[in-house]
């Protein structure tokens, strides 16, 4: 798993040392290093990486401030000299922090917990492996109270989870169902449906338009968390393709 990193630091001997330590380990790759938080900041709004290191200390605006004004945020690590930032750092979710002088050891023990996050993240559908079925004739049962009712894949519109229980709505009713989201996934084709929010499956061929936060299925809007918006356009270019 090879995975991105950018580098905000206005020190040139502090932003030199980290793009060598990212050099140094074969699975990181840096895409680029930034002087100015602001310019970072209009890279970042427009391009997905993994990893940011970050100084906190810089001019014209610091890290943190860079941390809450980003839309979307990858895994974090701050860089800094002052450790009484910490506590703040932590507050906005960051993953580590790493106090200057910055040690080889001290930034492989960031790497690894960087790295172990991403490999728990959600997998992405478009590369599932799963033999692709008769959608028309592929039917799933729920129990819904004290009955078990058949539903075909083919009518399912989205599905939505709520703790322990699942809406599935289809073409023509809605059926509750009193189990997880991720189980209910487990049992259907990836070639098919498609994870785009901690509490939406939809159905690809139910998807009337995507926007880049939402997607349109009939009347209904369904968004597309952050989490989920890569494997989404991945599953989109695959089914096209």
């Amino acid at each position: 798993m090879t995975l991105t990193c950018v580098v905000v630091e206005d020190e040139p001997l502090a932003r030199n040392l980290l793009e060598q330590y990212i050099l140094k380990v074969s699975h990181l790759q840096l895409v680029k290093s930034f002087s100015n938080p602001l310019t970072a900041l209009e890279f970042l709004r427009n391009n997905s990486v993994d990893i940011l290191f970050s100084d906190i200390q810089m001019p014209e605006i610091t890290g943190i401030s860079l941390l809450k004004i980003l839309p979307k945020k990858p895994l974090v690590i701050l860089t800094t000299a002052y450790s009484e930032y910490a506590i703040e750092g932590y507050e906005l979710d960051v993953l580590d922090y790493l106090l200057k002088p910055i040690t080889l050891e001290r930034f492989l023990k960031s790497v690894e917990k960087a790295t172990q996050r991403l490999s728990t993240a959600p997998p992405s559908p478009a590369l599932e492996t799963a033999a692709p079925i008769d959608q028309t004739q592929a039917s799933i049962f729920v129990k819904d109270g004290t009955k078990l009712v058949k539903i075909r894949l083919n009518e399912i519109l989205y599905i939505e989870g709520l703790k322990d229980y699942v809406t599935i709505h289809t073409k023509e009713k809605k059926v509750v169902t009193l189990q997880t989201l991720k189980s209910l996934e487990a049992q259907l084709t990836p070639h098919h449906f498609i994870r785009v929010h901690h509490s939406f499956l939809v159905s690809f061929d139910a998807i009337d338009t995507i926007e880049k936060e939402k997607i349109q299925i009939g009347k209904v809007w369904i968004p597309i968390s952050d989490t989920y918006r890569k494997s989404v356009k991945e599953f989109i270019e695959r089914k096209q393709s």
